[in-house]
């Protein structure tokens, strides 16, 4: 009967850590592991979620591209002249919806599709644009490390040439239209961090040893494993680790001498 109680009040608390996402992985952190995430269900790129089309819609003025894991390079590269050696802009939202972003990037959505709208109303160069969508692209996401929330600038220069890339993170309740155009115009990546370890898209070291979208996957299959269920493998592990430490399997020897006891001596 004690058992019994104990299970039965266990019960919702399993069943919420099945439903608490693991954000160390979402948050931050080609092709060996492929046929593991084809195998586990990887989503489909093809289906942009309603709020990225109603947005192209919107800003139909200036071309605004979706990135996703067959095209981001093809796509950032594409605007760019092979004699270049002014960087061409790249501004990139990185958001997401009730899985990645938790339903809260709707305001910096909007602030963005307001800013490209008036981008294409000035005669002055802007940046080119794009989107990131986490809940439709979570590998590409894992790859770069990259949260949602976030404003990433790519100075595209042809290749082979350095990438600059920079991030920052964006309010998600208070950004507005006019803080990115604010932004834009000052020009300046002082409020901005310059990407330059492991993750880099294109010089970091995961992705120069083309590690970085095999990883994502490792890391993509984790989150998909519920934390009470992961709970439960590195209980069973050390269980098992310590079993094996200890002679006998942790039973001990009813016939063995005590420690310190003289030789011959079986004292009980």
């Amino acid at each position: 009967m004690r058992f019994t109680s104990s299970a039965i009040l266990a019960l919702p608390l399993l069943a919420a850590a099945a439903e608490s996402p693991f954000d160390q992985y979402k948050a931050k952190f080609q092709n060996f592991l492929s046929s593991f995430g084809a195998a586990v269900g990887a989503p489909s790129v093809d289906t942009l979620k309603e709020p990225l089309a109603a947005a192209k819609a919107k800003v139909g003025a200036k071309k605004v591209e979706v990135l996703t894991l067959d095209n981001w390079k093809d796509t950032l590269y594409a605007p760019v002249k092979p004699e270049a050696t002014i960087p061409e802009e790249w501004w990139m939202l990185v958001t997401g919806g009730n899985k990645s972003c938790f339903g809260r990037c709707a305001q910096v959505e909007q602030a963005f599709n307001e800013t490209v709208a008036k981008f294409a109303t000035l005669s002055k160069p802007t940046p080119h644009v794009a989107y990131l969508d986490c809940d439709n692209e979570p590998i590409l996401c894992n790859a770069w490390s990259a949260s949602t929330g976030a404003l990433w600038v790519f100075e595209m220069l042809p290749a082979p040439a350095p990438i600059d890339v920079y991030w920052r993170r964006l309010n998600l309740t208070t950004t507005t239209s006019q803080d990115l155009l604010d932004l834009q115009a000052s020009g300046s990546k002082d409020s901005f961090h310059l990407i330059d370890g492991y993750f880099h898209p294109f010089d970091g070291v995961l992705a120069k040893n083309n590690v970085a979208v095999p990883l994502a996957y490792a890391l993509w299959g984790l989150n998909a494993v519920p934390s009470w269920a992961m709970m439960l493998i590195v209980s069973f592990l050390s269980r098992t680790l310590m079993n094996r430490r200890v002679p006998g399997g942790g039973h001990a020897n009813p016939g063995a001498a005590p420690a310190g006891a003289p030789p011959g001596d079986a004292r009980s």
